[in-house]
Formats: structure tokens, C-alpha cells, sequence
């Protein structure tokens, strides 16, 4: 429904009160779509009713504990702070994730340009031949016809629904900034798990070489035994066998080795060869573990996928805003002005000129059902958000009292190991003492022989899961992320109960 006023040299006439009362009546027709018995109903959880107290209990805790933004740098080694910044400058994945930052941008910059009014231009010429049965133009029946003019448009958002809709993209456009973070963040802590693996690799390497060593120090020593008549062949075939054997463990190390380098490689974002120039690692010095006084409460705004849950859930309830809005009558202005003549008048004549203004309604009366899916439809999208939220949430915190656990048990296995590891190599020592000195047996030694060998493997397993722990749960916290002010606080309910008790 809409009311035009035309005029070639009159100023625009006011709305008449026939136009007044046509709006207050479809107004009112507005209601034949209802909204009624439409809602959403999932609610957010509370972050401080997801208890870890007790299963915490015993961790020291600082409030100064969260990690800073370079966390791996506590490890001290400016190999890794440059491999993370190279990773983060080259790996492909980084600029996949600020393509699509850009590209939510855009969407939310042109959602915004939606809620204002557009002026358009234009000029243009026409040749045209009218029937002889028709009046002339200008000197005959052929002839061209010239024209400007300028046109205006503005839909009004009486409603908010238009600005709803910018918030939800804006609100989108935010998520996808903190996945761009949340990205470089598990980059960055990939980085460092895959350094200390490669660390790890050639602290196994390091003790396969050692056993290969002594493996041939035991088979030399054996051949003379057997020289003198103190050993049989048959402890030197099962002496030759063991030493066989190290040398395969050897190579299997060494092909760790060249496997963790291409991990770490491509995660830099370049070929293989690029392991080649990277220097042994050594495993770190992992700090004692001290998590943040203010867990869990604090941590929905120090974990960047928990805070990407909270802008989609916030933009999910402003696309309820948008469909509720379309519920309701619509009033644009529109516009056009200009001069028309034909080619052989002067074209800027004032009593060329024209214009229109046209105020136009629309209002939803029978969509068949229409509007009221899309708000059923907007609903569920809110709920499945705010439920992504409670799941990221609950997921984020035992994330943390995992990888704490996961840390704290692996110090004392890394603990014990190295006193089972010292222990080994002392018994070995006297056993080789023994052989030597001929009172001895060989199954003697290569018993204990074993057990070092088991000690060693055992305790650089064990090392290396510590600090690929200490990573993780670095990661865990957040790796230094912090949300910016304006993030969405969601309405919480501590628990589903109370939250469906709330909803009824």
C-alpha cells in the first residue's frame, strides 16, 4: 500500500488524513501474524556452577597464574619463539582464518549500509520515431529525448529489525575475529607440542645410541671371554643378537627424528627440507604448576572459543529480533527528481524539471505461515547457540582440571622414572664390573641390561608427555587470551533445572 504525489512544478503536497488513518488501521491488521507462542528456551550456565574445587584440590593457586600472551616463552628457548612466529606469519591456515574475519566484515559493513537511506544518479539520452497518429516531437516524428535525475530512498526501522540485523553481524564479525585468534592460538601451542616431541625424539635417540654403544662394549668383551674359555658361542650368538637389535631401535629413533622435523615443518607452512635447518631441541624445565585463584568463573573471558560461543549466541538472539520485526508494518520514502526535454530545448530550463515523493506501507496480513517459521526457525538457531555456548563452557573446564591433572601426575612419574632410570644405571655399572672381572654371568648382565633400557625409554617418554602437558595446558587457559571489553555478558541460570523453571 503506498501514496504517491507527482508534480511537474508544485512542491510536495502533505499526507492527507486518509493516509493517517490507512496507517492506523494496518497497524492493527498487523496482528493477524502473531508471534504468539514463540520463544526460545535454552538458557546459559552459569560459569561458577561448574564446581573444580575439589578435584583441583592441592594445586597451589595465584590469581597472577593465567598465562601470558607468549606463554611458550617461559621455556626459554629462542629456537621455539622463532619457529612460532615463523609459523604464524607462514602457515596457510592463518590467512584462511583472516580471509573469512574480512569476509564477516564485509557482510556486517553492508548489513549497516542496509539501515541507511541510498541517493542514486543518472542521465540519459533516447532517439525515438512516434506514429504519425500521435503529436510531433519538436519538428517532426522523429526525435530525442534527454533527462536527468536523482533518486531517494529510505526504508524507516521502525521496528529495529534493521538494526538488529547489524548487530547480529556485527556479532558474527566478532566471532569469527576470536576463531581467527583461537586459530593462531592452537597454532602456536601445535608448534610447541611438536617441537617437544622432536625433543623428545632425540632424547630416545640419544639413549639408543647409548645402548647401541654398550651393546657393542658388551659384544666385544663377550668375543674375548669366549677367546679365553670363560663364555660359550652361545652367550656370543645371544650377545650379537642383542646388539642387532640396538641398532634396529637406533634407526627406528632416528626415523622419529626425521618424522617429527616434517611435522614441525609443514606446520611452519614450508616443504621438508626445512627440518633439515632446525638444531636438536632439548626438553625444557617445565615450571611448577600453579593455576589462577579465579577458575572457573574467570575463564569464559580467557578462552577464545568460549567467547566466539558467546558473540554467536548474542547474534542469534538479535536474528530473533529481525524476524519478530518483519511481524510488523514497514514505511519507506521514496523519491525522484529531475529535468526532462527534448534535444532541441535547453535541457537545464527550470520548467523542465519534475519529481515525485512516494511514502509506501507494507504490512504482513496472511504469509501462510510463513513469518511465523522463520521466528520458530530463529528461536531453535538462538537455543542451538546457547547450548554450543554450555557445551564449550563445560568442555573448557575439565579441559583445564584434565591437563592439571594430566601434569601434576606426570612430575611425579618423571620423578620416579629418573630414580628408577639412576638405579638401573648403577646396577648395570656393578654387573659390567662382575663380567669383567669374570664372576659374572652374561644373562646376569643382560638382564639388567634391560631394565636400563626400559628405565631410559621410560623416563624420555615421560618427560616429553610433561611438557607437550604443560603446552596443553597453557592452551587450555587460554595462552594469554583476554576478551575485550564489549563482549556479550549472556543472562545466566546456574543449572538446567533452574533455567527450565525460569522458562515455564
Amino acid at each position: 500500500m503506498h501514496s504517491t504525489f507527482i508534480s511537474p512544478m508544485k512542491p510536495v503536497l502533505p499526507l492527507h488524513r486518509g493516509a493517517l488513518l490507512t496507517f492506523a488501521c494496518a497497524a492493527l491488521l498487523a496482528g493477524c501474524a502473531s508471534t504468539g507462542g514463540l520463544h526460545s528456551g535454552v538458557q546459559p550456565i552459569a560459569a561458577d556452577s561448574l564446581h573444580a574445587t575439589q578435584s583441583l584440590n592441592g594445586v597451589a593457586r595465584d590469581a597472577a597464574a593465567w598465562p601470558r600472551s607468549a606463554w611458550w616463552k617461559a621455556a626459554g628457548d629462542t629456537q621455539l619463539d622463532q619457529l612460532v612466529t615463523e609459523a604464524l606469519a607462514d602457515n596457510p591456515d592463518m590467512a584462511l582464518v583472516d580471509a573469512r574475519v574480512r569476509a564477516a566484515l564485509a557482510v556486517a559493513d553492508g548489513s549497516n549500509a542496509q539501515r541507511k537511506p541510498t541517493l542514486n544518479g543518472g542521465a540519459n539520452i533516447a532517439g525515438a520515431r512516434l506514429p504519425p497518429i500521435l503529436p510531433p516531437i519538436a519538428n517532426g516524428h522523429f526525435g530525442a529525448i534527454r533527462y536527468g535525475y536523482l533518486s531517494f530512498k529510505w526504508d524507516l526501522d521502525l521496528w529495529g529489525g534493521k538494526r538488529a540485523a547489524w548487530q547480529a553481524a556485527v556479532g558474527k564479525a566478532r566471532a569469527a575475529q576470536v576463531d581467527a585468534q583461537a586459530a593462531r592460538l592452537q597454532l602456536s601451542a601445535n608448534v610447541v607440542q611438536a617441537y617437544f616431541d622432536l625433543a623428545g625424539a632425540y632424547a630416545q635417540q640419544k639413549f639408543a645410541k647409548a645402548e647401541l654403544q654398550r651393546a657393542e662394549d658388551f659384544l666385544q668383551l663377550t668375543h674375548k671371554r669366549v677367546a679365553r674359555g670363560i663364555d660359550s658361542k652361545f652367550a656370543l650368538a645371544r650377545i650379537d643378537g642383542e646388539t642387532a637389535s640396538a641398532r634396529a631401535h637406533l634407526e627406528a629413533t632416528n626415523n622419529a627424528v626425521r618424522t617429527g622435523g616434517m611435522v614441525l615443518a609443514a606446520l611452519l607452512g614450508k616443504g621438508p627440507d626445512r627440518a633439515l635447518s632446525i638444531q636438536p631441541p632439548q626438553l625444557p624445565a617445565i615450571p611448577a604448576l600453579v593455576l589462577p585463584a579465579d577458575l572457573p568463573a574467570n575463564l569464559l573471558g580467557r578462552r577464545p572459543d568460549v567467547v566466539a560461543a558467546r558473540w554467536r549466541a548474542e547474534a542469534a538472539t538479535q536474528d530473533i529480533k529481525v524476524a519478530k520485526s518483519k511481524f510488523f508494518p514497514n514505511i519507506s520514502i521514496s523519491s525522484l527528481a529531475g529535468l526532462i526535454a527534448p534535444a532541441s530545448t535547453d535541457l537545464l530550463s527550470l520548467s523542465n524539471r519534475f519529481y515525485t515523493v512516494q511514502p509506501a506501507l507494507a504490512l504482513p496480513l496472511f504469509e501462510g505461515g510463513a513469518l511465523r517459521a522463520n521466528l520458530a526457525g530463529k528461536d531453535a538457531a538462538r537455543d542451538a547457540a546457547v547450548a554450543q555456548y554450555n557445551q564449550t563452557l563445560v568442555h573448557a573446564i575439565n579441559q583445564v582440571a584434565s591437563r592439571a591433572d594430566d601434569l601434576r601426575s606426570l612430575g611425579v612419574q618423571v620423578q620416579d622414572a629418573n630414580s628408577a632410570r639412576a638405579s638401573a644405571a648403577e646396577a648395570y655399572k656393578l654387573a659390567m664390573q662382575r663380567y669383567r672381572a669374570g664372576v659374572g654371568s652374561y644373562l646376569e648382565v643382560l638382564s639388567v641390561r634391560q631394565e636400563l633400557i626400559v628405565a631410559e625409554q621410560q623416563m624420555a617418554m615421560l618427560q616429553t608427555r610433561r611438557s607437550v602437558a604443560w603446552a596443553a595446558l597453557n592452551e587450555a587457559l587460554g595462552g594469554g587470551f583476554q576478551a575485550a571489553d564489549d563482549a556479550p555478558a549472556l543472562a545466566t541460570h546456574p543449572n538446567h533445572e533452574i533455567a527450565a523453571k525460569a522458562h515455564r
